[in-house]
């Protein structure tokens, strides 16, 4: 009786792990609504939270590839870079030929490629991910640099800003049916295919992944992959959004990548994470600046809130992780 009674107990611990772990995030989404709804009147009008979607919009789909690389074991701190490159080279295509599908088309394509060449340094020779992508961050941004020549150039083309500050309807500004269509193909691949399989199979356990079977060159490679292109697509978003090409941009938005995903429930370890919690994670994110924003607080402690959070999310994935030892 007694082991049944330990049995029928450790499954109960499990259970509200795993329950905390999936959905503990959204209550602490739903408080700080409760919170901000009663400390400012005008966060839950129509058009403050258009606005925090549509802010988040750009970081969201940088965490959701993000996701792939930490749930593979993983990291790319190189994504800021990508998509201040993505912007350089939608401003020379631009300039030279005004066709937008050309513009768009090309920083996907090189933030791709950069995302292709972290993970074979990563998979093939057995690198650190947080060495190769602090480099390749410095070649990359060095190198939108270089096209540019150190300037930014603003962009004469109207139909290209619409997807940056455009409303279908009128109504719904198009980064938020951006995000929403990259999170449901991101769940779909994550959580509903084999190789979604196999990004938690090899973050999970490396080892169990190459004795199942599971190519874990290409898996690696592929989550690197599905990360740079998605900084290609973010850098779309933003390049619209400031009607301006510009080499510097980007910087410090890996930490709100990385810190969405972790927030939301993804662990560090690898293995862990769910693109619902993911959302979630950069939900909270821009509600911490909005209503920040909102009450007047200084804008220092919103990076402090941020970082604080990190901790905390990180804390509480280790405490999780040692008791299912």
């Amino acid at each position: 009786m007694q082991q049944n009674d330990k049995r029928v107990l450790g499954m109960d611990q499990h259970d509200l792990s795993l329950f905390t772990r999936r959905y503990g995030i959204v209550f602490v989404m739903i408080a700080m609504f409760i919170i901000l709804s009663l400390s400012s009147s005008a966060f839950l009008t129509v058009g403050n939270i258009t606005n925090v979607l549509s802010t988040v919009a750009l970081n969201g789909v940088l965490a959701m590839g993000m996701v792939f690389v930490i749930t593979a074991g993983g990291i790319d701190l190189s994504i800021g870079a990508m998509l201040a490159l993505a912007s350089t080279f939608i401003g020379i295509i631009l300039q030279y030929t005004g066709n937008i599908a050309l513009a768009c088309f090309g920083a996907i394509a090189i933030c791709t490629l950069f995302g292709l060449i972290n993970g074979l340094l990563i998979a093939k020779f057995n690198m650190f991910p947080f060495v190769v992508t602090l480099a390749s961050q410095l070649v990359i941004r060095g190198l939108g640099y270089v096209i540019s020549g150190g300037y930014s150039f603003a962009l004469a083309n109207p139909d290209f800003t619409q997807i940056g500050l455009g409303k279908l309807y009128k109504s719904i500004p198009y980064p938020i049916l951006i995000l929403l269509g990259i999170t449901i193909l991101a769940y779909l691949v994550l959580h509903w295919t084999r190789f979604g399989r196999y990004v938690y199979s090899v973050g999970g356990n490396i080892g169990a992944a190459k004795a199942s079977g599971v190519n874990v060159f290409w898996t690696q490679v592929s989550t690197y992959l599905i990360s740079g292109l998605c900084a290609g697509v973010a850098g779309i978003i933003m390049t619209a959004r400031i009607n301006a090409a510009q080499p510097n941009i980007g910087i410090g938005y890996e930490t709100d990548a990385i810190a969405a995903c972790v927030i939301g429930g993804t662990s560090f370890a690898g293995g862990i994470s769910t693109i619902p919690g993911t959302l979630v994670g950069i939900i909270i994110i821009g509600l911490i600046y909005n209503g920040m924003n909102l009450v007047g607080i200084s804008s220092y402690w919103q990076t402090i809130c941020k970082g604080l959070l990190i901790i905390g999310a990180v804390m509480i994935d280790t405490m999780l992780n040692k008791r299912k030892k």
